[in-house]
């Protein structure tokens, strides 16, 4: 079995889109629409009404005395759309925020 949902991106940009009913999650590279869709109900219990995906290409990094490059792999990202009046937990931000 695949695990499809890898985890939630919580960005600054993500948590815009959440705000207008986006959600953004880091998805497996081999799952499809329909199996994204059904992962997020079973794992949120909400429904899904727009769905869509992207291949994120992987950034190359420098690393090492002779600071070789480095590849990062891709990875695949979805953007989900839920029905209206329905939220995901994981994007709400509390006010508990650092104090300087």
């Amino acid at each position: 079995m695949i695990h499809t949902i890898i985890k939630p991106i919580i960005t600054e940009k993500s948590l815009a889109l959440a705000a207008k009913g986006w959600y953004t999650f880091a998805v497996n590279v081999g799952s499809n629409k329909p199996q994204i869709a059904v992962a997020i109900h079973d794992l949120y219990n909400v429904t899904v009404i727009d769905l869509r995906t992207m291949i994120m290409h992987g950034k190359e990094r420098r690393s090492g005395k002779r600071m070789r490059r480095i590849v990062k792999s891709d990875w695949k990202k979805a953007l989900v759309q839920l029905k209206a009046g329905q939220k995901i937990d994981a994007f709400e931000i509390t006010g508990e925020g650092e104090k300087k």
